[in-house]
């Protein structure tokens, strides 16, 4: 894991930047702190066969958006809400959470997805969290990427539907 996390180190960093670049200057993570702390947690785990690249990257969305959601948790827990915001933003994504509720929202909706369709939950976090293409996760989830496309259109809309 270790060798397959420092090929793909500059990969995790471009990502963890695209995915806070759209928060200004006022954000909690930055980058390294994002793509380290994402790294601990796939290391914690201590049970994690990495075949690839892009299997990295799909554990990489999963354990980023977990990061995201706990800072946001400990500020609201310690009720310190100063102004600053972690912006999740992607050009395919379903559009720019801004906000510590609408993260939280969106973290819960995916959990009340994944009841329904882990796949369509893995599809979201590849593409959104982990800026994965529609044909690296297809190959990470061995399926086509017509299926990609479908769950990902699938996801959006149950995911519109749960936030309005």
């Amino acid at each position: 894991m270790e060798s397959l996390f420092a090929a793909s180190y500059c990969d995790l960093r471009k990502l963890a930047r695209s995915r806070l670049r759209a928060s200004g200057p006022n954000t909690l993570l930055d980058t390294t702190s994002l793509v380290h702390e994402s790294y601990l947690r796939l290391a914690s785990t201590g049970t994690l066969h990495l075949k690839d690249r892009v299997h990295l990257l799909s554990y990489a969305g999963r354990a980023m958006r977990s990061v995201v959601v706990d800072v946001v948790r400990r500020r609201r827990a310690a009720r310190n809400d100063g102004g600053a915001r972690v912006t999740l933003s992607s050009e395919a994504g379903v559009g720019a959470i801004r906000g510590d509720e609408e993260i939280l929202r969106v973290h819960q909706a995916l959990d009340e997805l994944e009841q329904y369709d882990q796949r369509m939950v893995q599809v979201v976090e590849m593409r959104y969290f982990a800026g994965m293409t529609e044909a690296e996760i297809a190959e990470a989830l061995g399926v086509t990427e017509r299926t990609v496309r479908r769950d990902w259109e699938k996801a959006r809309l149950w995911l519109a539907q749960a936030l309005s």
